[in-house]
């Protein structure tokens, strides 16, 4: 076990989910998304905590991702919210996952190869009604539906849409919602025109869970908010959230440095007087961002110090002030619960606290899983 790992509170998930639960109407199903490896946090743990905790389905955003939770034995309803190609059509069928529809080609694709395998797919309509991302224009939502519902291997489960500034409190920003949804809306009520189902009905993110409840509809797809923060720094914090992931590592060198002597690569940070020095086994081949010097202070020991000098690839520098008591082999807390969350981390790199988690190797960094006796000490 390497002294850098990342502590996965899963109790702390599942309390995210209740709480989130208990913020919208009863009958509002939960899709948590566990693309990216559930952003960072280990995508299998992460999916059977969250159904466990009530969650109703599953979003990924690739097909790899939702046949490593097939793989896993979970058989829920997994969206998958990306394009795939059309070699990933075989799969996507073959493993029972729910694409989104975008266009006419997808829809001709979906349907031969359903056909060929004797299967009737279950797919979500995505309309583009502002994002600029992916999805068929509002205006042609009700004959993609339509075209959808003549191919008898196909099933119109869903409908969806994604908002680009729910998070957003600006008025600009706000409007900008609202006319999303009123083009969402007016989709709808084309595709309900022409007799069609558009079954579950879902367009809410983080920020439109908190802000916007008349962006509820059938089914909610709350993201960063599972994992312990809000959507953005201006977003009302309504819905009270604690962060799921805790990186840690610990002190393996802490030696005296006399004033004038540099630290790290480049000579960015001198000592201004004589003071202590703590290495840790972290750098940026881990997740920690070299940008993250200067301005990036972690825990130790109940109180924060900042790090100096350029980060490493594997390490990096803590200056821990001249009459410096902490011992070597201390545990450091990068960010987590505590007196630092990836928020913080977020605000020195200008990034966003999904980057901060999303980015921490899980090739280098072990998950250990508490809060949940099926994970517990359990590693990946």
């Amino acid at each position: 076990m390497r002294a850098t790992r990342a502590i996965i509170h899963l109790d702390n998930l599942s309390q995210n989910i209740s709480r989130i639960k208990k913020a919208v109407h009863e009958k509002v199903t939960v899709c948590i998304p566990v693309k990216a490896d559930a952003y960072g946090h280990g995508a299998i743990p992460v999916a059977k905590t969250a159904l466990e905790a009530g969650a109703d389905c599953l979003a990924v955003a690739t097909a790899d991702e939702g046949i490593e939770l097939r793989k896993a034995g979970i058989d829920c309803i997994i969206l998958v919210l990306g394009i795939g190609l059309p070699e990933e059509i075989p799969l996507i069928v073959g493993y029972g996952l729910t694409p989104m529809i975008t266009d006419r080609e997808v829809v001709a694709a979906l349907q031969l190869e359903s056909a060929l395998q004797g299967r009737r797919t279950s797919c979500h309509l995505k309309v583009d009604t502002g994002m600029g991302r992916i999805g068929c224009l509002p205006e042609e939502a009700a004959d993609l539906a339509a075209e959808i519902c003549r191919n008898r291997n196909l099933v119109l489960s869903g409908t969806a849409t994604h908002l680009s500034v729910s998070d957003s409190p600006l008025q600009d920003d706000e409007h900008y919602t609202t006319t999303q949804l009123a083009r969402f809306t007016q989709a709808l009520e084309h595709i309900r025109a022409a007799g069609i189902d558009p079954g579950l009905v879902h367009a809410s993110n983080s920020g439109a869970i908190i802000s916007r409840p008349d962006a509820h509809f059938d089914m909610i797809r709350p993201g960063i908010l599972v994992y312990g923060y809000q959507p953005s720094a201006d977003c009302p914090t309504r819905i009270p959230v604690t962060p799921v992931m805790e990186l840690e590592t610990r002190l393996v060198s802490v030696r005296s440095l006399r004033a004038g002597s540099a630290v790290s690569y480049g000579r960015t940070w001198v000592a201004g007087q004589d003071t202590v020095i703590g290495t840790l086994p972290i750098g940026y081949a881990d997740g920690l961002h070299r940008n993250l010097s200067p301005g990036l202070k972690v825990e130790i020991c109940g109180d924060t110090y900042p790090v100096v000098g350029r980060i490493c690839m594997d390490q990096c520098m803590v200056d821990l002030g001249p009459h410096s008591r902490i011992k070597r082999w201390e545990k450091v807390t990068i960010f987590g619960p505590g007196l630092v969350s990836a928020s913080d981390v977020a605000r020195v790199a200008g990034t966003i606290p999904y980057e901060i988690t999303c980015a921490i190797n899980n090739r280098r960094v072990p998950r250990v899983y508490t809060g949940t006796p099926a994970y517990t000490a359990e590693k990946r």
